[in-house]
């Protein structure tokens, strides 16, 4: 590596070493690589001949998904930054690599990934899927049968939504819409007496694959067996009819994957609101950044394509059927059968335990007692949507307020918040650069609007990240409280059932009193000094978490129990990593759970000796974020002697986070909610050698050895979730509400009041727009931030 590329830096500030050949030269892994590494690992998974067949085709889906995102923002990012003269290293994971020298390796490593793809595929996958009687015919292949009710597909679904285009001086190039699949032909027109026009040489042809229609066409089966076509093998062989004054001399289907950055002028714009949708439609158009394309294309077609899309030819991925291989998606929902498939899991859903007389018992009476602990998927997210719920159906309820970052169609907490604003004052703070999210969450963000919400967008220049509700009711007894829902997930009732996060509620009147003051922070940029006990961040959270590995360090220097047990999505901030490598040679013992990125570099001799770094993944997503450290304890029983601290939140470890984001990390600090996050999550965690991989110093990730006990992590949560809830009513936490139970209505006169808080809903809400009206007519304008 030319020296010239570090000029000016000194090791301890750039990351890199360069005075002992027995340290790496870079302290910090690149954050590009350390991501493929992680795509790599989801491959495995697909390549994974223990997990059932239709589930590696998922996976294998789910790594072509990750990639196309990948490519869209990562490398368009890196071509962009080389178009605008930055050439530079950019950052503590740069590996000192200017970036065009980070282009060339990454371009090796994504075609590399592609050929691993499509060889698991075509090798494997298919031929496994025919012998359980799934089968992926070719045109060539159908019977008679097949072939009658591919025609009548066509002539019924597909022929009414084509729109043939040849490419002349009348007929410029089509925009191809970003990822979607197209046939691409080369034509000659045909001799005729009639047409006086020159035969000349080929021309380009283009025909867009429908989007909304299936991808796989399923054929009939007297034997029930499953047999589908690609749509595109239809298309094609009806081309003539789309072009019948053309020979074709080539045909190919392709996709393009287009730069999908957001560029906005936020203080120039309108509104924010307007100004992502502006952007939402230059994405469609962005420029390409990869042409994929079948494997067997003719070689003038492919250049035809290359050129006309201004391409280099590393941006060329030649592949096998099917070009798009995150459609293989839909092979999984089309085939039913649960012999293929992980064996069907619900959580368990909590309940508030009955009354002394027998009555059901109340949610909020239990929070009020104590905090609740969820740990999803394994504890259903059911519990997150009767909290939110309770707005809408709860007469003693009287204002929400809740952030949405990502959310369902068709999702319970969505129509709950439209139905408890008919009587209920609500507040969302919606995040419309959820990256990919954004049009739906504009649509969002209108929709409630209408329904009488106060929608806000948070502050220009953060993303909304925070993962926050807060219910204020009046209860019986006369007294207002405040009760809180703080997660580590997003209010998503689907991913809810596949992404493992953490839920607390809490009635906890330091907790919540601080979930409004972050709430006043989002709606009038009211920023607080402190927002005690949360850490938020942009403000406090980068030097707390600081401060909290500090002060492990300390302790290990004095000798006292020094360990960090910290589990997120990925890990990158240099001064972070920097703070753990002090910790490291300090003495504290450090294990990381890290599902994708790391920048860390563990077990280098006099740097990070005593950290150790796993990454899971398994048949759910791990999404949770926990952090705990040992501050001192010689016990971790959650006694009175236990002095360990343990956080759950919404942030990862990265810059973004850290500086770019509203994010709220909240402490557990209920004794048996202690216990659980240590003892039943975290360890289970360290326990699993099925699914753990394992980083080690020059960056490859290794599994250990599984020995005479298996433990998939996964599968012991789900286990335990088959036992019941331990008894939640026991009042000894030291941080729950200090209130007594209130005497809620009796069952009579609570669903008396829900039914008439239901009809009032129900003439309110439907429709939507009257009662907007109606609203509108008898309260001053709502006001909403841009």
């Amino acid at each position: 590596m030319p020296t010239s590329s570090r000029k000016g830096k000194s090791a301890a500030s750039s990351g890199r070493e360069t005075s002992s050949s027995s340290q790496p030269r870079h302290f910090f892994f690149n954050r590009d690589e350390s991501w493929l590494r992680f795509n790599s690992r989801v491959l495995e998974e697909a390549q994974d001949t223990s997990n059932p067949l239709l589930e590696r085709v998922k996976f294998l889906a789910i790594t072509a998904s990750n990639l196309d995102e990948f490519i869209e923002v990562r490398v368009a990012g890196i071509l962009q930054r080389i178009e605008d003269g930055y050439q530079q290293p950019s950052g503590d994971d740069d590996d000192g690599l200017t970036e065009q020298e980070r282009l060339d390796q990454l371009a090796d490593h994504l075609h590399r990934f592609s050929r691993e793809q499509y060889s698991g595929w075509t090798r494997d996958m298919l031929p496994s899927l025919r012998k359980a009687g799934i089968d992926i015919l070719s045109w060539k292949q159908l019977d008679n049968e097949a072939l009658r009710h591919a025609a009548e597909f066509y002539e019924r679904e597909v022929d009414p939504l084509l729109t043939p285009v040849t490419i002349d001086p009348t007929h410029p190039f089509p925009r191809v819409l970003n990822k979607a699949l197209c046939i691409g032909l080369l034509l000659r027109r045909k001799g005729s007496k009639r047409d006086k026009r020159p035969l000349g040489g080929s021309t380009l042809g283009v025909v867009t694959v429908p989007r909304t229609l299936p991808r796989l066409i399923r054929l009939p089966s007297a034997d029930g067996t499953y047999r589908f076509l690609f749509l595109h093998e239809l298309i094609e062989e009806r081309m003539q009819r789309l072009f019948p004054g053309y020979e074709i001399l080539a045909r190919s289907p392709f996709r393009v994957t287009r730069n999908s950055n957001l560029y906005l002028q936020e203080e120039e714009s309108r509104s924010l609101l307007e100004s992502v949708r502006a952007e939402l439609h230059n994405r469609r158009k962005g420029d390409v950044v990869r042409l994929e394309i079948s494997a067997g294309a003719d070689e003038e077609l492919i250049d035809q394509l290359r050129v006309n899309f201004e391409l280099d030819r590393w941006q060329v991925f030649r592949v096998d059927d099917p070009v798009n291989l995150t459609r293989l998606m839909e092979l999984y929902s089309a085939v039913d059968r649960s012999d293929l498939k992980f064996p069907r899991f619900a959580g368990r859903e909590f309940a508030p335990p009955p009354l002394a007389d027998g009555r059901p018992g109340c949610l909020f009476d239990t929070i009020r007692n104590r905090d609740i602990l969820l740990h999803h998927p394994f504890d259903s997210f059911r519990t997150v949507e009767k909290f939110i719920e309770a707005g809408a159906e709860d007469e003693c309820v009287i204002s929400i307020k809740q952030t949405l970052y990502r959310t369902s169609r068709d999702s319970p907490l969505f129509q709950a918040l439209l139905d408890a604003a008919q009587t209920t004052d609500v507040t969302v703070v919606v995040e419309l650069m959820a990256r990919f999210d954004e049009d739906s969450n504009i649509r969002w963000a209108r929709t409630l609007e209408d329904a009488g919400v106060q929608v806000f967008h948070g502050i220009v220049g953060l993303k909304t990240h925070a993962k926050l509700a807060l219910l204020v009711r009046r209860d019986p007894d006369g007294v207002t409280r405040r009760y809180g829902h703080l997660g580590t997930g997003n209010y998503n009732s689907i991913t809810a059932r596949f992404y493992t996060d953490v839920s607390l509620l809490t009635a906890n009147e330091a907790v919540t009193s601080a979930v409004q003051k972050v709430f006043n922070y989002l709606t009038a940029d009211a920023q607080n000094e402190t927002f005690r006990p949360l850490l938020v961040a942009p403000v406090t959270l980068a030097t707390d978490i600081l401060h909290l590995i500090e002060r492990e360090a300390q302790h290990a220097r004095a000798g006292r129990p020094a360990r960090i047990i910290a589990k997120m999505n990925a890990l990158l901030d240099g001064n972070t990593v920097r703070a753990l490598y002090a910790a490291s040679q300090a003495g504290v013992e450090i294990d990381l759970i890290v599902r994708g990125m790391c920048a860390l570099r563990p077990g280098v001799r006099k740097l990070s000796e005593s950290i150790r770094v796993r990454s899971i993944v398994g048949r759910f997503l791990e999404h949770s974020r926990i952090y705990w450290f040992q501050n001192g304890s010689k016990v971790e029983d959650g006694s009175a002697a236990d002095h360990t601290e343990v956080y759950c939140g919404s942030a990862d470890w990265m810059p973004r986070n850290l500086f770019e984001r509203c994010e709220a990390i909240y402490p557990v600090t209920q004794p048996d909610l202690k216990k659980r996050l240590r003892h039943e999550i975290l360890e289970t965690y360290l326990a699993d050698n099925v699914k753990s991989r394992f980083l080690q110093e020059d960056g490859s990730y290794t599994r250990p050895p599984v020995g005479a006990r298996p433990v998939n992590a996964q599968e012991r949560l789900m286990e335990l979730a088959a036992l019941p809830w331990p008894d939640p009513m026991s009042p000894t936490s030291p941080t729950a509400a200090k209130t007594k139970p209130v005497a809620e209505k009796s069952p009579v006169q609570a669903e008396s009041k829900s039914k008439t808080k239901k009809a009032v809903v129900k003439k309110a809400a439907r429709p939507a727009k009257k009662a907007t009206a109606a609203r509108k007519s008898s309260t001053s304008k709502k006001t909403s931030r841009p």
